[in-house]
């Protein structure tokens, strides 16, 4: 029998559920089971879907297998100095800091593993950007039916329509399957369609070990990711405040409208957003399950303005909660968010020509360069700043100057250096008023030997203008001085000729 795991984290629901084409699903369940008996195979239901969704190992098998993944690397262990991380039971797991992508702890962060419906957080993420929330979603009979019967959904029948607000909260909080698929045809024209914006979108974050065949998460060899890659998407997903406020909801109501006719709730099945985990902090995620997947769950959390993307794959439960709570235990205890400028001294606007010269020609210059009082890097509690590794570059259409802080090669994030709004480039004259002129606000940068000098205009020209009159005074001094001279000489020469010629003839004038 082939083996065809699905995702079983599903929703309930009160009120009247489209009772019939459920009813319609457990007599056929049930038909088979009889059928499968009478045939002689030699399985019994409970065995049949045990089959089907990969669950056949036994306790004692998946806590061996619990137990062995807890002896795998973690990879952050091996940097020096770096705090040591937990032994967990996931296969792979990664602890990620939102604001500047700085990895705390990585275990098999690269292995390509099957995402389950983890995987609706990028289906969410490509909807919200490409769609309007209230637009209104239909459900095709593909987008329906297309799902197995022990697959989770919300009960939605073809036909039926919703506003795309509600599928997003269908599918975080209910992980309804055919709710995925009608987003999917309703962003993209298809299913497959979708697929492809999901590859490209996935790249475009820096997923290297992820491909996408659906846009649930139902099992497929072709489906897969990396816990790496999962934490990039769900980095993209939590820097949005609206899906933020929808992964964060333990229980939603869907009432009855003329397109869908339904009353009933939803409850989410992440125990720490539900609260029977409680952890302090949570801001949402996502849980997902196949037989082949086992239990994989992403999470951000934030604790003292710094927060947390965590993700573990390949974990039984419920230890797929207690991994994620043990990490974030791990993360708030030894690192901190901190401001670049509260600890730079490399690199300040007061002692180095990197912003600013010792020469300040013709007027009181500010720095010009300056940096971003947002620019924050994840600090572990052990190491000081100034054990920290920088490099400066110039390739960033952000800033001026990009500068990377690591820690014995691990990215801990960056600083921008901005031009100072104080100081403007002067050069261009036709958007300065006399006002600005008068106050001093203009000026002329030059760049010198790697150092930046500020020319304040308003004194460079009256400077120019004072030179200009002394050199016309000392030219006419000059030209006043030879003509006395060149005056003096002339009469010499007519002395001398008259005493000449009287030697030649005489008492001639006497």
């Amino acid at each position: 029998m082939i083996n065809r795991a699905t995702d079983t984290t599903d929703s309930y629901r009160i009120g009247y559920i489209s009772g019939h084409r459920r009813a319609v699903r457990r007599v056929s369940a049930l038909i088979l089971a009889v059928s499968l008996f009478c045939a002689g195979i030699g399985v019994t239901a409970v065995d049949a879907y045990a089959a089907k969704s990969g669950a056949a190992d036994t306790q004692e098998e998946l806590d061996a297998n619990v137990e062995a993944r807890k002896s795998l690397p973690v990879e952050t262990n091996e940097v020096e100095g770096w705090p040591a991380g937990p032994e967990i039971g996931s296969e792979a797991a990664i602890l990620m800091n939102v604001d500047t992508g700085a990895i705390l702890y990585a275990k098999n962060i690269d292995e390509e593993l099957y995402p389950a419906s983890t995987t609706k957080l990028l289906t969410c993420l490509l909807a919200q950007e490409n769609g309007h929330m209230t637009d209104m979603v239909p459900f095709s009979y593909e987008a329906v039916h297309s799902v197995p019967s022990d697959g989770s959904s919300i009960g939605m029948d073809a036909g039926q329509s919703i506003t795309l607000e509600q599928c997003l909260y269908g599918i975080m909080v209910g992980s309804a399957n055919e709710v995925a698929n009608a987003v999917a045809e309703y962003t993209a024209g298809s299913m497959d369609a979708f697929t492809d914006m999901m590859n490209e979108r996935a790249a475009e974050l820096g997923c290297k070990h992820s491909h996408f065949t659906n846009a649930n998460g139902l099992q497929d060899e072709d489906h897969y990711t990396s816990a790496y890659d999962l934490a990039l998407i769900a980095r993209e997903y939590f820097s949005n405040d609206m899906l933020s406020r929808i992964a964060n909801t333990p229980k939603y109501h869907f009432e009855p409208t003329d397109t869908q006719p339904d009353d009933f709730y939803l409850k989410n099945k992440h125990a720490l957003i539900t609260g029977e985990i409680p952890y302090e902090g949570i801001c949402g995620g996502k849980t997902g399950f196949t037989g082949d997947s086992r239990q994989t769950l992403v999470t951000c959390c934030e604790q003292d303005g710094m927060r947390l993307i965590c993700v573990v794959m390949m974990q039984e439960t419920p230890d797929q909660f207690y991994d994620t709570a043990t990490l974030f235990d791990y993360g708030y205890s030894n690192f901190s968010l901190v401001n670049v400028t509260d600890y730079e001294t490399a690199f300040t606007t007061e002692e180095k020509s990197f912003f600013k010269t010792g020469s300040d020609i013709f007027g009181n210059s500010k720095p010009f360069l300056k940096m971003n009082p947002d620019s924050r890097i994840i600090l572990p509690k052990n190491v000081d700043f100034d054990e920290l590794e920088t490099e400066v570059s110039y390739d960033t259409d952000d800033a001026v100057v990009q500068i990377f802080y690591r820690f014995h090669g691990r990215d801990l994030g960056s600083a921008l250096v901005d031009i100072s709004e104080n100081n403007q480039p002067g050069y261009e004259f036709e958007h300065v008023t006399p006002e600005e002129i008068e106050e001093g606000h203009t000026g002329i940068t030059i760049e010198q030997e790697g150092k930046t000098i500020f020319l304040n205009v308003k004194m460079l020209i009256l400077v120019v203008l004072a030179v200009a009159v002394v050199l016309g005074i000392i030219i006419v001094l000059i030209r006043l001085g030879r003509e006395y001279h060149f005056s003096g000489r002339r009469n010499g020469r007519r002395r001398r000729r008259e005493r000449k010629h009287r030697g030649r003839h005489g008492d001639l004038y006497v």
